[in-house]
């Protein structure tokens, strides 16, 4: 299977995806029609998130945590009990979860993919397991323990399970402990072989892992979080995948800007959370700032404007925001990570613990945005070609709003590209010179693949002083550079 050097991927709340076909639903059930069509639209990675079992104690959380409660009948009024599933991070086993259909289930809908050359991505969770995992019962010292003090004083992060026995839950560094799991003990060295063992057997089952707060298993970061000392886990445990599965993918969800100790652990990819915020808060001069990172890293990163943690697209992003965030976002190199429900411009997220969607009439304008991105995507020089950002220059003396623009050239055996975009609330004027000495002395003709734009210019002015610009606050252009007669 020929995967580009920029892949796409889409996320899906497999859960979800069932119930809309009906209550008894499974993999099997999910038309060949659905997954052409992400085919079609130049995905290569389908992310099955929460494809694994759960357990009743996760469930029981789920139901009866009174926040969460207000939380989705804010978003579905007639909520049922049955329409809460409990978290999907909450792993009891990895297995298919029943409700998705017998483990073999699996297995055929990989095929599926694997017919349509889409790879599928499933989920590891490293830092935790569900209160009722195996191991609690068979290896407490699997976790990290606590005391009767500690439960008294802190019972919102521990938990006993037993007489005598008291588990800490699952937790980041900074937060409180999440109830409806258990943190596991990186310091002991039979659960990080307990654990190696697991990604081994998952990683026969898909192609991909996409893995959980990957950092909270980092070293310092676990010694941080719990005042003990682990040897590195990740190494090993990407080692041994790959001595029998060369070609297995690792992307980490990562934050604290430890992206790249852990692209140096093995990781092919690495969330972009950093982008993510400065798109989000529209500071154009510390976007362009982030993507003269180096080229390796940004290679290796997975940059997205939503996903089942993060809120909708749609509802955080004006129209206007959201469309140049998404030109920003998803034409700069690294792979692309696309949302259920994101094309369609939804704004009400659907929380992990329910497998109902709320109602949302969506935006036809970001629909249509989203079609016209996706075939410029599936250009060879956007899946496969070389980048480099380029200079925005002042169009005159004393006009500062060339600081609000961002372009980059995106190139191709012989296709050009030159994106273009006004990052910034006010209309904005600068120039920008392109990097190809060879269009000196031709005619270029400028033809915009999102809009209806085409331009004709000189070869030589395009070089110095560049392409002049004028475009409104949140505008781009995505111009293919075509030498005329070409």
């Amino acid at each position: 299977m020929n995967t580009p050097r920029y892949p796409s991927l889409y996320e899906v709340n497999a859960r979800v995806r069932v119930r809309q076909i009906g209550r008894r639903a499974t993999l099997d059930d999910i038309p060949d029609t659905w997954l052409a069509g992400l085919a079609a639209c130049g995905f290569s990675w389908v992310y099955l998130m929460g494809a694994w079992t759960t357990g009743d104690a996760g469930l029981r959380v789920s139901r009866s945590h009174e926040e969460w409660l207000s939380g989705y009948r804010s978003l579905i009024p007639d909520i049922e009990e049955d329409d809460i599933c409990g978290s999907p991070f909450a792993v009891t086993a990895y297995r298919l979860h029943p409700d998705l259909g017998e483990p073999e289930t699996l297995e055929r809908f990989r095929e599926r993919l694997h017919r349509h050359d889409l790879l599928l991505m499933l989920d590891l969770v490293p830092n935790h397991t569900a209160p009722d995992h195996p191991w609690v019962r068979d290896h407490p010292d699997y976790y990290v323990h606590g005391t009767e003090e500690d439960l008294a004083r802190r019972p919102q992060d521990y938990a006993g399970v037993d007489p005598g026995i008291v588990l800490a839950h699952g937790r980041d560094t900074f937060s409180g402990g999440w109830p409806d799991t258990l943190q596991l003990d990186y310091s002991n060295p039979d659960l990080r072989e307990a654990m190696i063992a697991e990604v081994q057997g998952i990683a026969r089952k898909c192609d991909g892992l996409r893995c959980d707060m990957a950092m909270l298993v980092l070293p310092e970061v676990f010694r941080q979080t719990w005042g003990r000392d682990m040897e590195p886990f990740w190494p090993k445990a990407i080692g041994a995948v790959r001595e029998n599965l060369p070609e297995f993918v690792f992307m980490a969800e990562v934050y604290r800007d430890l992206e790249w100790t852990l692209q140096q652990q093995g990781f092919d990819y690495t969330y972009d959370k950093r982008l993510y915020d400065r798109l989000r808060w529209g500071d154009a001069r510390s976007v362009r700032e982030h993507l003269r990172a180096d080229p390796a890293y940004l290679d290796k990163s997975v940059h997205f404007l939503e996903n089942h943690d993060e809120p909708r697209a749609a509802a955080v992003f004006s129209p206007d925001r959201h469309r140049a965030a998404a030109v920003l976002a998803f034409l700069s190199p690294g792979l692309r990570f696309f949302h259920q429900g994101q094309f369609a411009g939804r704004t009400r997220q659907t929380p992990v613990h329910i497998c109902r969607e709320p109602e949302d009439p969506g935006d036809p304008a970001i629909e249509e945005f989203y079609r016209r991105l996706s075939a410029s995507l599936r250009l060879p020089a956007f899946r496969d070609g070389d980048w480099r950002l380029l200079d925005c220059n002042p169009a005159w003396e004393g006009n500062p709003s060339h600081g609000g623009y961002i372009a980059f050239a995106r190139e191709r055996e012989g296709e050009r590209c030159l994106v273009t975009v006004n990052y910034a609330p006010d209309r904005g004027q600068c120039y920008v010179p392109l990097p190809w000495a060879d269009i000196a002395g031709k005619g270029i003709r400028l033809r915009d693949l999102m809009g209806e734009a085409a331009y004709d210019r000189d070869g030589e002015s395009l070089l110095s002083p560049g392409l002049y610009l004028d475009i409104p606050g949140w505008g781009f252009h995505l111009f293919e550079i075509i030498p005329k007669g070409g």
